[in-house]
């Protein structure tokens, strides 16, 4: 249908494994790459050269695969670049996403979890029984309020007014008679408005006492607050998030911790990953590229044909190169963003006994933004709740502190969310900056893909090709990362085919 004109075709030309047989005159084992990073961008620029038969090694300075996806695990220990050490004691079976969390259907990610064998499992990026809480100046300031009852309040009195606006005349420029019958009945069943359109409150906010049996109609939650209060207190204020294009449920993620598709990659790969080597210097050389690094306490060096650099930027310009000047202002030019999270590992799963919530985010604009609940393990005898995952400013105020204070604060203003409940039963906790992790210093960059800098970095300096979800437009996603190194994938091997 496509090809007639009948249906629209693709949006996007499916990736295409690079063949051997492209290098024409040229056999295996004659094209060698060295790829800087083994995160996402770099386990993935290595799998794919790999099946087109390149000779690959990959320079990793931690012990792990993964980069910014970092599963936290009993046993997990990292000393920040303030000097405060952490090992984790999360009990077996329990981690904490530190970093990529959730993956949305359309990305190439699940592709991948496809092709590596990496099982995945439903993340409730939203749910009602998830509680708001924000300052207005109206009675509802700093009162949990679950998201079933915002949305239910907040939809009910938009449709009150877009109905009376409607009836009133104030949009026959625009609308038609019949066009306002068929607007009323779709408001009075998206806000459950009265006979008389209005907003009076309904089942959608919910019960303090559930539908029985027999008689037992249940206790449902009392009135709404007033239409004023409700506007002015802002208490719809993220329901956009789940509209967005990569927020919109359903939403997946790795079993087991997100970092399974990266020690996926790492098993193909073997031990063309070289871990513990800290890359020193890059150069471009006559004979392609030499890289230098230390492993092992030893200075080493490797040269190769083409190297694809998927270090974080602000990293890649302090190392000793020979990149030209427009490269290395470019390089500088995407600003870190900070981010981190705290997760805390819970004897009773308080969330689901008591509040009746399986999975899901409350959300605040205190400084930990947002407490997620666990998607895993569900009647399970504990489980690991992610206490604060903040950004920008409200980072800021977490990312000097120590662990031990990160931790009373976020559970003094967990409280005044969720209750009592959040600060008993406490067990182990980890925490992390990303701007003071090494190897990392950010969360992801921000800058934008309008810029000339932006386009500096698409192109190779000479045989140094770059990747990274830095270089997408999919700013701090894995799929950002995994698009970025196919495109350097394929940019590498057009440049070894040469002219057809």
């Amino acid at each position: 249908m496509s090809a007639i004109g009948l249906a629209p075709a693709a949006a996007q030309e499916p990736f295409r494994v690079p063949e051997l047989g492209d290098l024409v005159g040229q056999g295996p084992g004659h094209h060698t790459v060295t790829v800087l990073g083994a995160g996402p961008a770099g386990l993935c620029t290595a799998y794919e050269l790999g099946k087109a038969g390149y000779d690959v090694t990959v320079l990793e300075a931690r012990f792990r695969p993964g980069g910014r996806v970092w599963s936290i695990r009993g046993g997990t220990e990292e000393t920040d670049l303030d000097g405060e050490t952490q090992r984790s004691t999360f009990s077996e079976g329990h981690f904490l996403n530190m970093g990529a969390t959730r993956i949305p259907q359309g990305h190439v990610t699940l592709d991948y979890c496809r092709e590596l064998g990496v099982a995945i499992q439903a993340f409730p990026n939203q749910n009602a029984n998830a509680w708001v809480n924000y300052t207005s100046d109206t009675p509802l300031t700093k009162t949990s309020v679950t998201y079933r009852a915002a949305r239910a309040d907040t939809y009910g009195y938009i449709s009150e007014l877009l109905q009376k606006a409607a009836s009133r005349g104030a949009l026959d420029d625009v609308l038609s008679a019949d066009d306002k019958q068929a607007l009323a009945e779709f408001l009075k069943d998206f806000g459950d408005l009265s006979s008389d359109g209005r907003y009076v409150g309904s089942s959608r906010r919910g019960y303090t006492s559930q539908p029985g049996a027999g008689t037992d109609e249940g206790t449902r939650l009392p009135p709404p607050p007033a239409l004023s209060d409700v506007v002015r207190s802002g208490i719809g204020r993220n329901f956009g998030f789940e509209l967005e294009n990569d927020q919109a449920m359903m939403m997946y993620t790795a079993v087991g911790g997100m970092d399974q598709i990266y020690h996926a990659f790492h098993r193909r790969l073997g031990n063309r990953v070289r871990f513990g080597a800290v890359v020193t210097a890059m150069r471009n050389v006559p004979e392609g590229v030499t890289v230098e690094y230390t492993h092992g306490g030893v200075d080493r060096s490797i040269t190769s044909d083409y190297v694809v650099c998927t270090l974080p930027p602000h990293l890649v310009a302090r190392l000793r190169t020979n990149l030209p000047p427009n490269v290395l202002a470019a390089l500088r030019a995407p600003k870190a963003v900070a981010s981190g999270k705290l997760g805390i590992e819970y004897s009773k799963r308080w969330w689901e006994t008591e509040q009746r919530i399986y999975g899901g985010v409350s959300n605040t604009d205190k400084d930990i933004r947002e407490i997620m609940f666990p998607f895993d393990h569900f009647h399970g005898d504990r489980g690991i709740v992610v206490a604060y995952y903040s950004t920008g400013k409200r980072q800021e105020v977490f990312e000097p502190l120590r662990h031990r204070q990160r931790l009373t604060k976020a559970l003094a203003e967990g409280a005044e969310i969720h209750g009592d409940s959040y600060t008993k039963n406490v067990g182990p906790s980890f925490s992390a900056a990303w701007r003071r992790i090494r190897y990392s210093e950010s969360a992801w960059a921000s800058w934008s893909s309008k810029s000339p800098e932006y386009n500096v970095l698409l192109q190779p300096a000479d045989k140094i090709y770059f990747a990274g979800d830095y270089l997408s437009h999919a700013l701090s996603w894995q799929h950002g990362a995994l698009t970025s190194a196919r495109a350097a994938v394929a940019a590498v091997h057009a440049h070894a085919a040469g002219p057809r």
